[in-house]
């Protein structure tokens, strides 16, 4: 479908690609990783021809249709409604509906058969389109993207940047393209969402590239990885967690190699200086001179996984009560956040609060950092020094400054020698700390935030969103660091990898209330589940009506008059569910609903529970049935 043959990219005199080569396959689910500034984004720019390669080829068959989603589309404005902008992917479609607008506009003066024939050719068109379902499909993938069905009549303009890229994810969506790439598509996401997009890519037609940090939503959509280093691409043929142990290996089997090769290598120059100024060696040695300029050199392997030994000191502890919250309320307006609640935040605490956008999640933050107004108490604990740790922070940074000197400016009595060790578990060792901070890329700048926010000794920490950006090293040097925190801290994330590594307490919003769940994200999740499923196995009401039921195992019928008319009763309902699962089966083999995941789930949980009624419903008709034979 699309084929990369040893492209070459360039920026100024660095090769960001040098021959680099990728086949992508109609049904592939790829995901591109690699660590930041190593030129993913650049790449699906290359591919959407918005860059020019220096060398190389990229090609793609004339059937191929790209669909991109980038952070450029965060700037995109308009007072267009959030549901018109989303059925713009309807382009032909929505033109066809104009036209038959204008054609029945005239047929209220005209009557002539050429202009009904135009409305009826117009029409079966529309029909041919799918025109007449293009707003419940809209409506469905906005909805299903976390919008409210109040918000869809409202103008694009009106939506913040993360929500305005969601109207475009849902655009795209609905173009289906044979290629979908998407960049990052989950920063702007809360859980839900990105659970739903999971669901809908794994049963997407086409094929998908995504770069993405996010390992839980790549591990869920993914059947290819393809890592962007040392200017070329490498394919493994699967998942995230497929990935991390193939490269394992590989890395092994290469430094076995290097080691090998720079041993023979030693051993090679031993020879030619032992034996240089030997006439009688000098073949010999030309000829392994020859060798080594001939021999193409193994690369060693580069560990991407550094550990983080960050000590975290504090001036003095905090108090055993960190913040209490006594029956807090807020609203904006007739719109009701928190009502009544109360929370305690404790000494030790690691707090994930996670949930859906739009509960309260950042003003509860605010609330507990003291900037909310509120109704009720907040009370802050004994000797409590908080930090707070947003996107904001980045922006704060001085762009002219170097980095040690912005760590400098952070107020601490720590040396410039114990800046750079600091510096050094973030990544930034030698003389990247005299790097200016505006030649950084932004997980970069994340890792400068997040390195000057840990070292101001706060004992309490707030944070919001802290992996948006990152890429997998740095998250998992910001991990680290949050484990050997001896502080307390409430983060705000829909990244569920983080969560599971940092957490020993969950919140989250349900009726206005902040409910806490005492446990990790894994034990969390176990009790959701058993919590669903302990609903779901409540007693359903019989097929067969419960007094009837109740009448024939109490009273068992001695007479056939009887017995017959409750066989009749049980035939006639299976007769109407045999014509449900008849109905249902041709709805899931209707490419609207098996192509759509929301839709093939309903009609499967339907048919699966006609089918097993029905088969209830002939047990009880053969034992009736029987029962009529031998009364007889």
């Amino acid at each position: 479908m699309l084929a990369i043959n040893n492209l070459s990219y360039y920026i100024g005199g660095r090769a960001l690609y040098e021959n680099a080569s990728l086949h992508i396959k109609p049904k592939d689910k790829i995901g591109l990783i690699g660590l930041n500034g190593k030129g993913k984004s650049t790449l699906l720019k290359l591919i959407n021809k918005e860059l020019t390669i220096d060398g190389g080829d990229i090609s793609m068959s004339k059937e191929c249709t790209l669909g991109f989603l980038n952070q450029d589309l965060l700037s995109y404005q308009t007072d267009d409604s959030i549901l018109n902008v989303a059925m713009m992917a309807f382009e032909e479609a929505v033109e066809t509906h104009k036209k038959i607008e204008s054609i029945l506009k005239k047929l209220e003066t005209d009557y002539s058969d050429d202009l009904i024939d135009k409305l009826t050719k117009a029409q079966e068109k529309f029909e041919r389109l799918e025109g007449y379902s293009m707003q419940a499909k809209a409506e469905e993938i906005l909805e299903g993207i976390g919008f409210k069905t109040a918000d869809l009549t409202r103008p694009l303009r009106e939506f913040s940047g993360g929500w305005r890229m969601r109207v475009m994810l849902a655009k795209l969506l609905l173009e289906r393209p044979s290629l979908l790439m998407l960049d990052e598509p989950t920063n702007h996401l809360d859980l839900p969402s990105i659970e739903w997009i999971e669901n809908y890519l794994r049963t997407y037609e086409g094929a998908v590239i995504v770069v993405s940090h996010d390992r839980e939503f790549l591990n869920n959509t993914i059947n290819k990885t393809v890592e962007v280093s040392n200017s070329q691409l490498t394919t493994y043929e699967g998942n995230y967690d497929f990935y991390l142990e193939e490269k394992e290996l590989r890395s092994e089997i290469q430094k076995n190699a290097f080691e090998n090769q720079q041993q023979k290598i030693k051993q090679t120059e031993r020879f030619i200086e032992r034996f240089r100024a030997k006439a009688t060696k000098a073949r010999q040695v030309q000829s392994r001179v020859k060798s080594l300029e001939r021999m193409d050199v193994i690369e060693d392997v580069i560990d991407e996984n550094a550990v983080v030994n960050f000590k975290f000191e504090f001036n003095q502890k905090s108090g055993r009560h960190v913040i209490r919250l006594e029956d807090v309320s807020k609203s904006y307006g007739d719109l009701t956040i928190l009502s009544d609640t109360t929370a305690g935040i404790e000494r030790g605490d690691k707090i994930a609060l996670i949930g859906a956008n739009g509960k309260g999640k950042s003003t509860l933050l605010r609330i507990i950092a003291g900037t909310e107004k509120l109704v009720g108490k907040r009370e802050q604990g004994h000797n409590v020094n908080m930090g707070f740790y947003a996107q904001h922070q980045l922006e704060s940074l001085h762009i002219d400054n170097e980095i040690i000197d912005e760590l400098k400016q952070a107020g601490t009595k720590k040396t410039e020698l114990e800046l750079r060790q600091v510096l050094g578990c973030f990544l930034f060792g030698g003389d990247d700390v005299f790097k200016k901070i505006k030649v950084l890329s932004g997980g970069e700048k994340s890792r400068v935030a997040l390195a000057k926010t840990l070292i101001e000794e706060s004992n309490f920490l707030l944070l919001d969103e802290p992996t948006n950006h990152l890429d997998f090293q740095s998250e998992n040097i910001l991990i680290q660091a949050l484990q050997q925190y001896q502080g307390t801290f409430i983060t705000v994330s829909h990244n569920r990898h983080f969560i599971s590594q940092i957490a020993n307490k969950i919140w989250y919003i349900e009726n206005h209330q902040i409910k806490e769940y005492p446990g990790t994200y894994e034990e969390y999740l176990y009790w959701k589940e058993s919590q669903a499923d302990t609903i779901a196995k409540a007693p359903e009401p019989a097929v067969v009506p419960k007094k009837e039921k109740v009448k024939k195992e109490k009273t068992k019928p001695s007479t056939s008059a009887i017995a017959e008319k409750e066989l009749n009763q049980i035939e006639s309902q299976i007769e109407k569910l045999e014509q449900s699962i008849k109905q249902l089966e041709n709805e899931l083999a209707n490419p609207e609903v098996y192509g759509n995941p929301d839709k093939l789930l309903t009609s499967n949980t339907k048919y699966d529970k006609a089918k097993n009624e029905l088969l209830i419903l002939n047990q009880e008709w053969e034992k009736l049935a029987e029962k009529i034979d031998n009364d007889s």
